[in-house]
């Protein structure tokens, strides 16, 4: 699994044109141009949808032939698009979407000591890389042991105790929770979630996120994410989440 994650990257990226820079107007860009799998956000407006890209900004679709498509305000979305023009109407850019994948969208969520069995506990399998913050959202790709009848249950969740939360290290402790209901096959699909994180008080002095999690490999772990690095969590190739089983 994790040889055919990087060989399909590496194909991905021996393929893909070399975008022109943003700033080079005159020229414009290629039919030929596309970008990596981004993430970005559904903006829902009158009958129509835009885009809100975690590196390009604001995206308006020029697409016709998008029906097929039906939009949720807030809707996370993995997207690979053809950029035409710039500072397009009031938007960064107008570009044709070339695919775009809905992502479950969730939020965080309070964990007491009554609902914690709720949230299990099981191993994760998350190869490096694919996690980080960006665009406001803690954004997660992992290999799923698919379930055979239930959906697995996948949250990030907080304490009731804000003392726990905003610690004095000026981190947010959250913590990964991942319950299997025991349901696995042992076959394995790529699966996708990204969480909001405006709910949570962060304000100028807040370093970051601290996030517990049970790794299939090391066990519990404390992983650290400084919000001074965040900007573009990296998808690493466009994967295919329409087998995956998670609520």
């Amino acid at each position: 699994m994790k040889k055919l994650h990087w060989l399909f990257m590496a194909i991905c990226l021996a393929v893909m044109p070399t975008l022109q820079s943003c700033d080079d107007l005159d020229d414009g860009y290629s039919v030929g141009d596309f970008t990596p799998p981004l993430w970005a956000t559904v903006r829902v407006t009158g009958g129509a949808f835009y885009l809100d890209c975690d590196v390009w900004g604001t995206l308006w679709p020029i697409n016709t032939n998008l029906g097929w498509y039906e939009p949720a305000d807030g809707q996370r979305v993995i997207t690979t698009f053809n950029p035409l023009y710039d500072d397009f109407q009031g938007y960064d850019h107008a570009v044709k979407i070339l695919r775009m994948q809905d992502v479950l969208t969730k939020g965080v969520e309070i964990m007491t000591p009554e609902t914690e069995k709720e949230f299990g506990n099981d191993p994760l399998l998350i190869y490096k890389g694919d996690m980080g913050i960006s665009g406001g959202y803690l954004n997660i790709i992992f290999a799923q042991n698919l379930p055979a009848k239930t959906k697995h249950r996948i949250s990030l969740v907080r304490t009731q105790e804000g003392e726990e939360l905003y610690a004095e290290d000026g981190y947010i402790h959250l913590e990964l929770r991942y319950n299997t209901y025991d349901d696995v096959t042992g076959y394995r699909a790529y699966g996708a979630v990204s969480y909001n994180l405006n709910s949570l008080d962060i304000t100028s002095a807040t370093k970051g996120i601290k996030l517990k999690l049970n790794s299939e490999v090391n066990g519990e772990v404390e992983l650290t994410f400084d919000l001074k690095d965040s900007g573009n969590t990296s998808t690493k190739s466009v994967e295919d989440f329409s087998k995956m089983q998670l609520q």
